[in-house]
């Protein structure tokens, strides 16, 4: 079963020895960038640009950042169409689009694809457990980081999971018709929770058993900052800035 896209990007990616606060400030700069400025253009400008650099730079296979980009997209979509569909209950009931709802969901579908892109530009670069490093460095509550922590682990319980059930039921023909899908789709949402909370409660108890009752502390060997870099991504973020500053006075 293939594993968690981001994960095989990060691990393979040619930005993976970079410092992580460098990689962080160029990725907040991007969102921070898509989330003050207009929607349009500034929207496409950072998407474009983060998928660049991922692609051209970092060295992420294209499938990857598609995989990655599905899951997101559906759930913008889902938002937009919310913003995008007027309800009126006065009179009658009717669902309605308006000139101002459909500006109002394509500037929301922008400013969240764009802080989408801006985060996969970090997350696909930089493997989990250098990023829960950095939250310790940063001095975040050590439960919060072992929370992340904790879920990302059972992230692949779930996959793993998912994986032998899907295999072993498409193996008995439980998908072969329409209602065999659901009915099959059902007992995987069902067999997957509770094998995941089995198999969490039992690691829990594994760990309580060798007395592991405080954080599990593993090697931190972070890697140096490098000021070109840093000066590249502040240069290509009042290119970005300027760019979009000048074509919203174009356009108006």
């Amino acid at each position: 079963m293939r594993g968690l896209a981001i994960d095989d990007a990060a691990w393979s990616s040619r930005w993976r020895e970079r410092a992580v606060r460098d990689k962080a400030c160029l990725s907040l700069g991007l969102l921070l960038t898509a989330a003050l400025l207009p929607a349009w253009p500034t929207a496409p400008i950072v998407a474009v640009t983060a998928v660049g650099l991922l692609v051209i730079s970092a060295g992420t296979r294209t499938d990857l950042v598609l995989r990655a980009l599905r899951g997101p997209l559906v759930f913008i979509a889902l938002g937009c169409v919310s913003v995008a569909v007027v309800v009126d209950a006065g009179d009658g009931f009717s669902l309605t689009v308006t000139d101002d709802s459909a500006r109002r969901a394509a500037s929301v579908a922008g400013h969240a694809l764009a802080g989408t892109c801006a985060m996969l530009l970090l997350a696909m670069t930089t493997p989990m457990v250098e990023l829960l490093a950095g939250l310790r460095r940063l001095r975040v509550p050590a439960a919060c980081v072992e929370v992340a922590g904790l879920v990302y682990r059972l992230l692949f319980v779930l996959l793993e999971s998912l994986g032998s059930i899907r295999e072993s039921q498409t193996v008995r023909l439980g998908y072969s018709s329409l209602s065999r899908s659901f009915r099959s789709s059902a007992m995987l949402t069902a067999a997957v929770l509770t094998r995941s909370w089995s198999r969490a409660r039992r690691l829990e108890q594994g760990l309580a058993g060798r007395e592991l009752s405080t954080s599990l502390r593993t090697l931190d060997d972070p890697a140096p900052s490098s000021p070109a870099f840093l000066l590249a991504s502040a240069a290509l973020l009042a290119v970005l800035v300027t760019t979009a500053a000048l074509t919203t006075g174009v356009a108006r």
